[in-house]
């Protein structure tokens, strides 16, 4: 499954899905963010038909960023069903973000 790009109209639609979800919340500007972009394509794939992998851009989704509290970028964001699970900041290890994925989806 390829990466889903969402915007703010997007997410208010999308989010209550009782799939997990992580959303990779980044910036075109954003060094780190683009070394994340194919791990969390990875792992999308990795995890085919067990969650949803999103790319918010924060210029695209200001409403998003803001509720969430997303002020440094990259941070990555866990739901299901519409409910926040966890949060990882800053460029991680593959490894290290699949261990949080794997937690989540027992």
């Amino acid at each position: 499954m390829a990466v889903e790009k969402w915007n703010d109209e997007k997410f208010d639609a999308e989010i209550g899905s009782q799939q997990l979800i992580v959303i990779d919340f980044g910036a075109t500007w954003c060094g780190p963010c683009k070394k994340l972009h194919p791990i969390m394509a990875d792992l999308s794939q990795e995890y085919e038909g067990k969650l949803r992998v999103v790319e918010i851009d924060v210029a695209d989704a200001p409403k998003v960023a803001q509720k969430y509290g997303v002020f440094s970028v990259p941070q990555l964001i866990f739901f299901r069903a519409g409910e926040r699970l966890a949060t990882i900041n800053g460029l991680q290890a593959k490894g290290k973000i699949a261990e949080q994925i794997d937690r989540l989806l027992v």
